[in-house]
């Protein structure tokens, strides 16, 4: 092989190397700057479900010394009898919030179709909430009450016809309408009264009774 030759291939193989060392200089670039994006990624990511947890705890801490003050706009009802009976009662609230009933609990959690109040009224003796809505409640309102059932195995919520308010929550002998599920008092109402003082009949179940959440 001539000098000449040789020396042709020596610079071939010569750009090749420099071809071969810019290629993998790139490829650690690219990974660099990929590892820095997903980290930052995850350092976002981190950071915003810190917030989330920082602020739930805010809103639990404020719920809960709201708590321990009367509730503005609790209607209260005394002289409620709890006999087991058949068939319909004729209550006196609009739902009802004590009173006799079935001997038949409602099992606790969301309902997307109307409940019957005499089952309802055994979950309140249990020492459940039981959340109605103006069947029209818009979705965000809805989600917000579903909530509020996924977080406690003690809230009834289902949709009711002729409210007197788009919301009403009612414990055994207590209630609070409201025009909103975003009302700030709705959240004090569940912590105070669920499994509250008023319960006739503190730790009772409020599950192995009729109805299939959903």
């Amino acid at each position: 092989m001539s000098t000449q030759r040789k020396s042709e291939l020596t610079e071939r193989e010569a750009r090749l190397a420099e071809v071969r060392s810019a290629q993998k200089k790139a490829e650690r670039t690219r990974t660099v700057i990929a590892a820095a994006v997903v980290g930052v990624v995850l350092l976002g990511l981190a950071g915003a479900t810190v917030a989330v947890f920082a602020n739930e705890r805010t809103k639990d801490a404020n719920v809960a010394v709201a708590a321990k003050s009367p509730i503005e706009g609790v209607a209260t009802f005394t002289g409620l009898s709890r006999e087991h009976v058949t068939g319909k009662v004729a209550y006196a609230q609009n739902p009802p919030t004590g009173g006799d009933h079935s001997a038949v609990d409602q099992n606790c959690g969301y309902y997307s179709a109307p409940i019957v109040d005499e089952n309802a009224v055994h979950s309140l003796e249990h020492g459940a909430v039981w959340i109605t809505h103006d069947p029209q409640l818009p979705a965000a309102q809805l989600d917000t009450l579903r909530t509020f059932a996924a977080k406690s195995g003690f809230v009834l919520v289902s949709p009711r016809v002729g409210l007197p308010a788009p919301v009403v929550a009612s414990a055994w002998g207590v209630q609070l309408r409201l025009t909103s599920a975003d009302d700030p008092r709705l959240p004090v109402f569940l912590r105070t009264y669920v499994n509250g003082p008023q319960t006739p009949e503190p730790g009772a179940s409020c599950s192995g009774g009729t109805g299939t959440p959903g």
